[in-house]
C-alpha cells in the first residue's frame, strides 16, 4: 500500500537513527530525569487500538527531548503539593510507528474496537484521530494522565471484563478495579478515539471536567499546550520539531 506523499517525504527526511541503545543528542530517558513519574507505555504492548505492539517500541520506556523531560519534572513537582502526580502513556514515538498507525487505519485489520466504539475505522484518519505525522516523533509531545500519590500502588493487570469494555465506559469497568488504578476518572480511557475524549467535551461529568482542567492548567503553567481532541495529549512549546525514527530500546 502506498503512503501519502506527505508521509513519504517525512520518512525520507528523518534524522539518522542512533547506534545501539544510545540516544541522539538532546534526548533522555524520562527515568533519568524524573524517576517518580509513572510509566505505562501502551504502544510497546498489544493494549492499543491496533491490537499489537507498534514497530520501534523495543522497550516500554519514555524518551523525550531533555528540555521537555525537565519541564515535565517541574509539572510533577507542582502537582505533588496537591498529592497528585503524572503517569505517561506515550512520549517519543518513532516515525515508523506513526506510519504503521496510518497503514492500519487504511487496511482491513479491525484492531481493537474498544478504542473506537462509536466511529467507523475508515473515518479515523479523516476525522483527525490518526495522522500521517506526529509531534511525538520529535520528542516534544507526551500522552499522560494524573495519578493520586496517596493511592495504593497501581496494578497493570486488567480483568477480562476490563479488557472488553469500550474506552467510553465508566472508569470502574475500564480498569477492572478502580481502587488499584491511581488515576482519577478523566471521562474516557487513554487513546479513546471518540468525541467524548475532546478536552472540553460536554459529555463528561463536572468532576471529570475538573480533573481535565486541572491537568491542563498544570501542564500549561510549564509550557505545554493541549490538543483539543485528546485530553491526554500535550506538546511542549519552543523545542525543535525534527522527526526521528530511532527505536526505543532498554535504558
Amino acid at each position: 500500500m502506498r503512503l501519502p506523499a506527505t508521509l513519504a517525504l517525512l520518512l525520507a527526511s528523518l534524522m539518522p537513527a542512533a547506534a545501539g541503545n544510545a540516544l541522539p543528542d538532546g534526548f533522555v530517558y524520562l527515568r533519568d530525569v524524573a524517576p517518580q513519574i509513572d510509566q505505562d507505555i501502551r504502544y510497546a504492548t498489544a493494549d492499543n487500538f491496533t491490537g499489537r505492539p507498534l514497530p520501534g517500541y523495543a522497550a516500554p520506556e519514555c524518551v523525550l527531548r531533555r528540555e521537555v523531560a525537565q519541564a515535565l519534572a517541574r509539572v510533577e513537582a507542582d502537582l505533588a503539593r496537591q498529592q497528585l502526580g503524572l503517569k505517561v502513556y506515550d512520549c517519543y514515538r518513532p516515525a515508523r510507528a506513526v506510519a504503521a498507525m496510518w497503514r492500519w487505519s487504511q487496511g482491513e485489520s479491525a484492531g481493537d474496537k474498544r478504542f473506537y466504539p462509536n466511529v467507523a475505522k475508515h473515518e479515523l484518519f479523516s476525522l483527525g484521530y490518526i495522522a500521517s505525522h506526529s509531534r511525538h516523533s520529535a520528542g516534544i509531545a507526551v500522552d499522560l494522565t494524573l495519578v493520586a500519590l496517596s493511592s495504593a500502588p497501581s496494578s497493570s493487570a486488567r480483568s477480562r471484563a476490563a479488557r472488553e469494555a469500550p474506552c467510553t465506559a465508566p472508569a470502574a469497568a475500564r480498569t477492572g478495579d478502580g481502587s488499584l488504578d491511581k488515576s482519577p476518572d478523566m471521562g474516557t480511557g487513554f487513546d479513546c478515539l471518540d468525541a467524548k475524549s475532546y478536552t472540553n467535551s460536554a459529555a463528561v461529568t463536572a468532576e471529570q471536567r475538573r480533573w481535565r482542567n486541572l491537568l491542563k492548567a498544570a501542564m500549561g503553567a510549564r509550557g505545554f499546550r493541549n490538543y483539543f481532541r485528546e485530553w491526554w495529549h500535550y506538546e511542549y512549546s519552543g523545542a525543535p520539531r525534527h522527526a526521528y525514527d530511532f527505536p526505543i530500546e532498554r535504558r
